[in-house]
């Protein structure tokens, strides 16, 4: 059985990260013009080598619905996010339209990489549910990168198109495949830990970038001021769509590993790169600081919340 404070303990490691990521930003010690370069890092090779150290050799991707299930479940719950958000924001008043589009942008998306990764890892310990979390995610990126753009910048662009060939999805493909063809197998030890050794790095530089990245939206003094925004983002990302998510692990006939991502990611706040989307595609870029600081602050008291609740309503007996 999985208590309420068990879950407390694997999530204050990820924000304890975070908190020292925003600590190097105030000191000065992890300055913005180092932040392009870190991201470029992680994105390129280190989040490749951690979708290669948990693809290859799981047995749980070797399962044709875990193959295809889980980026459907991906696209389907960020295409509802954006679709429930931007249905209810009039009745709170965000009615001017680059506004409410980048409000749904931002609320209806929920974070998919850093924070559900080592909550994963931390909770289930297994590698079947991380990389069914993995496969998950692609789904999420392609809506993020088709229905997303169209939403927050009110056109198509096929531009964003490209930015699903990337070396995240192409580990993937890689990973998924040798795994399918027991190819895996052959890859000699030595690549498959040094594999696992960069991987290790792709969760903690990532959170502390994410710290540093809240470190910087604080200083949006209008976050303040109009608490408005955030204070419906809080309500529909951590109060709505959560039930939703619930509903969906509850009754969705689909595997273990995979009930388990739902109730994960319905206990995450807004992703954060909406933000800086937001200000390349023409979006409200204070509207979207608001979200993401209003749901990330918040979750550090609903995630274990959510969690409890979830893992006992989905697995009652576990």
């Amino acid at each position: 059985m999985i208590s309420f404070w068990m879950i407390v303990a694997a999530i204050a490691p990820v924000f304890l990260v975070i908190a020292a990521g925003w600590a190097a930003r105030h000191a000065g010690w992890l300055t913005p013009e180092a932040d392009g370069s870190l991201l470029r890092l992680v994105m390129n090779l280190l989040y490749p080598a951690l979708i290669l150290h948990y693809t290859l050799g799981n047995d749980a991707l070797n399962q044709a619905d875990n193959l295809v299930l889980p980026p459907l479940v991906g696209f389907f719950t960020v295409v509802l996010g954006f679709g429930l958000v931007w249905v209810l924001s009039p009745y709170f008043r965000i009615k001017q339209p680059v506004e409410r589009r980048t409000f749904a942008f931002t609320t209806g998306l929920y974070n998919y990489g850093y924070i559900p990764i080592p909550l994963v890892e931390l909770l289930f310990r297994d590698r079947d549910t991380a990389g069914v979390l993995l496969v998950h995610n692609v789904g999420v990126e392609v809506a993020f990168w088709t229905v997303g753009i169209l939403l927050v910048s009110g056109s198509w662009n096929r531009e964003s198109l490209k930015k699903l060939i990337n070396p995240t999805v192409i580990a993937l493909i890689i990973g998924v495949t040798l795994n399918l063809t027991h190819l895996g197998k052959e890859v000699p030890m030595a690549l498959r830990n040094g594999i696992a050794m960069i991987s290790a790095c792709a969760i903690p530089i990532g959170l502390m970038l994410t710290g540093a990245t809240l470190c910087e939206l604080t200083k949006d003094s209008s976050f303040k001021r109009d608490l408005r925004l955030p204070l419906t983002a809080i309500l529909l990302r951590i109060g709505i769509l959560p039930v939703l998510f619930l509903l969906l692990a509850k009754f969705l006939p689909c595997s273990e590993e995979l009930r388990r991502v739902i109730v994960i990611q319905a206990a995450m706040p807004a992703a954060m790169l909406p933000v800086v989307v937001a200000r390349h595609y023409g979006g409200d870029a204070s509207c979207a600081v608001k979200v993401v600081m209003a749901t990330t602050l918040v979750s550090l008291i609903t995630i274990p919340l959510w969690l409890s609740l979830g893992l006992r309503l989905i697995f009652p007996g576990s």
